[in-house]
């Protein structure tokens, strides 16, 4: 589908973005992980972001959802979160890792791939550096789904005409939402059917409809006051709730026993009213946030992060030798060593 004017601005300011240096290239290969932000235009030419329901998840996370490329659920240094997909060698790029990711989880074709016309990717940007708990370096990498040739006229919508054809393997849902909405407390999607709520310190949400988000401080759910304790920018935690009606593509691949019972639990979730909502949580959607920042030249209607990513706290956790090479079992950061780096000049 076509653009409309402010998608159009939207995607310039994203080919325009230049990030600043980034550590990503210098942590060891083992410590490199990336994320693919794949976005597309509507049949209103608005734009609207893929997110996954990762199948191997869904029996300990309903209706958790996260970017391609991103295997299992853990929890990061500043919030809940999947990992990401791991680097393969030190010469490949972010985005050929998110790209290698996506195909595997998703289907969506590789770099060297071709995707039936009139489709094609377009890499726009990347954007900072997150780090998870598991100390990998997240680099978020932005593409834009071409769905119309300017050159034949050729014009297709890929929620009915590629993503449902994609050989999702490895997930129970894909799903959209709009982009934009990201940077909203209301829904915009449906003229107002929806509520938008920000809380701190409350680990819970009631939510109507819609796209809805909800941000707390992370310390709250570990006991502690902000009486006692200074806490850094990057406590602060996102979760925004889109209704799991919403443009949901359910994947059944032959022969994957796994991926077709995740797929048969999440339906039996939703017509039962388990799962009336996906949430998008944590480093994935503080990562989306980001991304509608730079996309739409404004901030957020809620409180948020004012830096984009962690590449000064990367820099730091290398200062106090963090980041190494041998990743050992079991191995995350503790809110002391966070603590302890954040203190450094």
């Amino acid at each position: 589908s076509k653009t409309n004017s402010e998608s159009q601005e939207a995607i310039n300011r994203l080919r325009k973005y230049t990030p600043p240096p980034t550590a990503y290239g210098e942590v060891p290969l083992s410590r490199r992980a990336a994320v693919l932000i794949l976005l597309y235009a509507d049949l209103q030419g608005d734009l609207r972001v893929v997110v996954t329901i990762r199948a191997k998840t869904l029996n300990s996370y309903a209706g958790e959802a996260a970017l391609p490329g991103v295997p299992t659920l853990e929890l990061t240094s500043t919030h809940f979160s999947p990992p990401t997909g791991k680097a393969d060698t030190l010469s490949e790029t972010a985005f050929q890792t998110a790209r290698r990711e996506a195909c595997e989880e998703i289907g969506l074709p590789n770099v060297t791939q071709p995707l039936p016309p009139p489709f094609s990717v377009e890499h726009l940007c990347e954007l900072p550096a997150n780090l998870a708990k598991t100390e990998l370096v997240v680099r978020p990498c932005v593409a834009l789904l071409h769905s119309f040739d300017p050159v034949t006229g050729a014009n297709a919508d890929p929620e009915t005409e590629l993503i449902p054809r994609l050989d999702a393997r490895e997930v129970a849902a894909v799903f959209t939402a709009r982009f934009e909405d990201f940077l909203r407390l209301r829904n915009s999607e449906g003229r107002g059917r929806g509520i938008g709520i920000e809380v701190r310190g409350v680990c819970g949400i009631i939510v109507i409809g819609g796209v809805s988000h909800f941000s707390f401080l992370l310390s709250f759910c570990f006991g502690l006051s902000l009486t006692k304790v200074d806490l850094p920018p990057w406590e602060i935690v996102h979760q925004f709730f889109v209704r799991s009606a919403n443009h949901a593509i359910k994947p059944r691949s032959p022969g994957n026993k796994a991926q077709n019972a995740a797929v048969d639990a999440l339906t039996q979730q939703e017509e039962s009213g388990l799962i009336q909502h996906y949430r998008v949580f944590g480093m994935t959607a503080r990562i989306i946030v980001d991304a509608a920042r730079v996309a739409f030249a404004r901030e957020p209607e809620f409180e948020h992060n004012s830096h984009f990513g962690d590449e000064a706290m990367i820099a730091k956790l290398r200062r106090l030798g963090r980041l190494s090479e041998v990743r050992r079992p079991g191995e995350e950061l503790t809110r002391e060593m966070m603590e302890r780096a954040a203190k450094l000049s």
